[in-house]
Order: C-alpha cells, then structure tokens, then sequence
C-alpha cells in the first residue's frame, strides 16, 4: 500500500503549473475531468483565499435602527417589502433585522438609501 502521508506532502509541494498538469495527466489517464472535483474542493478543504478572491454578489438589507423617526421608517419598510401595517411595525421594533435579503448590490443600495431618507440607520452585509 502507497505511504498516504507521502502522497499528501509531495502533492502539497506542488506549484500551481505543477498541479494544473498533474490533473490534465490524471484527467487522460482515467478518462474523466477534474471539474467536479475542483469544484468540491473548496468546500471540502476549507479553501479561505477562494471565497476571500471572489467578489460578493448577494447582499443582505439589514435595518439597525428607526433613527427616531419610526412611522416614516415603517412607512419606507411597507412600500419596499410589501408587508402589512402589523408586520412592518414588528419588523421595525424588532431591529436589527433583515429587510431584504440575497438581493443585487444595486438594489441593496437603493433600498439602504431609501430607508435612510426615511430616518433609519441601514447596514449591508
């Protein structure tokens, strides 16, 4: 049986050339692709400078405070979400919450400035 821990230090001397043609060799000789397995890998390894070199796309609205101004923030809150008088309010006594959530960098801008025109404190994350 192959020594698994030689295996594992030899791989990780690679350079990234070194590993790129290790994988088309590999991908020849088993006749299969490595893009699954790149794809994997990641989330397998616990990669930290994959997620670090890729740029946010979803953004989440999250309403900190009503900034003293709690029935035009209810209002704006309303008129974005569509939620009731009822819900709006809970939403707005219970900051911080999400208003909105995995949306556009350009709508969560949008929806940031419209709340604070309204008076409240916004955060994107």
């Amino acid at each position: 049986m192959a020594d698994l821990q030689k295996i594992v230090d030899d791989l990780s001397a690679l350079t990234v050339l070194e590993a790129a043609e290790l994988s088309k060799l590999l991908e020849e000789k088993w006749g299969v692709s490595a893009a699954a397995a790149v794809a994997a890998a990641p989330a397998a390894g616990g990669g930290a400078a994959a997620p670090a070199a890729e740029e946010q796309t979803e953004f989440d609205v999250i309403l900190t405070g009503d900034g003293g101004k709690k029935i035009n923030v209810i209002k704006e809150v309303r008129a974005i979400t569509g939620l009731g008088l009822t819900e709006a309010k809970s939403l707005v006594e219970g900051a911080p919450k999400a208003v909105k959530e995995g949306v556009s960098k350009d709508e969560a801008a949008k929806v940031k400035a419209q709340l604070e025109a309204a008076g409240a404190t916004v955060e994107l994350k």
